[in-house]
């Protein structure tokens, strides 16, 4: 019996392990079916997007949809780029250079407080975390006016400065990349410990670089915030030059007429920088959300 025994144990570890079962053809074509579902509700309104850009003024507001332009034009394009009036370039820089210093600021600030509180041992520790946490359900426009008063006291209304700093606080930020820096393992940092290291060079040798997909994801999602803010900059910038892309585009309207066309076609001006970003981000991008929150 003994002998019959450890004849099956061999043959059972000498199998080879099973794959994986795959879902039931019934199955698969319904995910599919609610994946293509998806995919169409999520990129109709780019497609319908772009060639509203390419249609006439009288095309564009005509009440038939037509998702091939009856008469396709460039002509938005060449009055959003071409005229004095709709400095799209300018405020296209204006976004870019504010959406950047900010994300920059979000990464820097945030991965500083993140890693005090998710390695570093002092009192209150767990109260300042929660209140950190706390402050995500604050509604953003209550500190409009605590932010203007600060801004106009630094003297710093209309100039880019003023929608770059206020926001680079950045309590999701902070929450994030604590959450990314519990999951790592600790055995790394206590090696570069016993070797000498001091917090700040662990900080920057050790943790910085195995968190590179959280800091991406952190500083796509602080640039996209800032990229896709209207109200802050309209309150903060006046001049035509200082103004950035979602604030400018919104000159284009009046109490009379919208101009559809125009407006479609600063949105894809406006969509093409963000697109690209993603693509060239999004492997870090998915790295970052899939191995952050696991822990607590």
């Amino acid at each position: 019996m003994t002998a019959l025994a450890e004849g099956t144990s061999t043959l059972t570890e000498d199998r080879p392990p099973e794959p994986a079962r795959r879902p039931g053809g019934l199955k698969r074509v319904l995910q599919y079916t609610v994946l293509v579902i998806l995919t169409i509700l999520f990129v109709s309104p780019l497609v319908w997007m772009a060639v509203t850009s390419f249609k006439t003024q009288s095309d564009a507001i005509d009440p038939d949809p037509q998702w091939v332009p009856a008469n396709p034009t460039t002509s938005a394009y060449d009055q959003m780029l071409g005229s004095d009036d709709t400095p799209v370039l300018g405020w296209l820089l204006n976004s870019v250079l504010a959406a950047t210093g900010q994300a920059l600021l979000v990464v820097a600030t945030a991965a500083l407080a993140a890693y005090a509180l998710a390695r570093m041992d002092f009192p209150g520790k767990k109260i300042i975390f929660g209140m950190i946490v706390a402050t995500l359900f604050v509604p953003a426009v209550i500190l409009i006016i605590p932010n203007y008063i600060f801004v106009a006291e630094l003297a710093w209304l209309d100039s880019l400065t003023a929608v770059i700093v206020p926001g680079a606080a950045s309590a999701f930020g902070v929450f994030f990349l604590r959450q990314f820096f519990v999951g790592l393992p600790q055995e790394l940092e206590e090696a570069a410990y016993v070797d000498g290291a001091g917090p700040f060079r662990i900080f920057w040798s050790v943790v910085l670089p195995l968190s590179k997909p959280a800091l991406a994801t952190l500083a796509m999602l602080a640039f996209l915030t800032n990229w896709n803010d209207f109200l802050w900059p309209l309150y903060v910038l006046f001049s035509a030059d200082q103004q950035t892309l979602p604030a400018g585009l919104a000159t284009l309207q009046n109490a009379n007429a919208v101009r559809y066309d125009l407006l479609m076609a600063g949105a894809m001006i406006a969509a093409v920088p963000v697109l690209l970003l993603y693509l060239a981000a999004q492997r870090f991008v998915i790295q970052g959300v899939s191995r952050s929150g696991l822990k607590g």
